[in-house]
């Protein structure tokens, strides 16, 4: 399963109204659960993983590897420098873009003072614009993903001065 359907399954769970749905297929099981965490609207959570063979009963369980091994440890300067900001994060999955479109000029520039509603960026998926709007009002202080490139859920997109 690609994420073109991953992403069209979601939309189609988002439309009917379903709190959750499971698919499992021969290599993938995925878990969409949606709920309305504020009122902007539904919040989807999808999880793709390997779908597990079936387990005889005299297999011994197998330890998973420890996660602190995996995870970066953020260098504590930068997190205190930057923990007085505001992050600006997408709300969805797709391509980011500074622009309304090539020939306009940017929605919001380093320095720029902004309101709550502004239009930060668009983010494009599945062929629709999805304009990104402020949540704070404050100066933006960095723009940290490039123009037209790929963006993934949750992923910080501005710092936000609210001073």
């Amino acid at each position: 399963m690609d994420l073109k359907e991953i992403q069209n399954l979601i939309r189609f769970v988002a439309k009917s109204g379903a709190s959750e749905v499971k698919l499992e297929m021969d290599d993938v099981k995925i878990t969409i659960k949606t709920g309305a965490d504020d009122d902007k609207g539904a919040t989807t959570i999808v999880q793709q993983m390997p779908a597990m063979a079936p387990v005889q009963a005299q297999a011994q369980p197998v330890a998973p590897p420890p996660v602190e091994a995996a995870v970066p440890t953020p260098v504590a300067p930068a997190e205190d420098e930057n923990s007085k900001y505001i992050t600006i994060k997408s709300p969805i999955i797709g391509t980011f873009y500074r622009k309304p479109s090539p020939d306009k000029p940017t929605f919001v520039e380093v320095g720029k003072s902004i309101a709550e509603g502004d239009v930060l960026c668009v983010i494009e998926a599945m062929k629709l614009f999805n304009e990104i709007e402020s949540e704070v009002s404050g100066t933006i202080v960095k723009v940290l993903v490039d123009d037209s490139s790929p963006v993934e859920f949750d992923q910080p997109l501005f710092l936000v001065d609210p001073s």
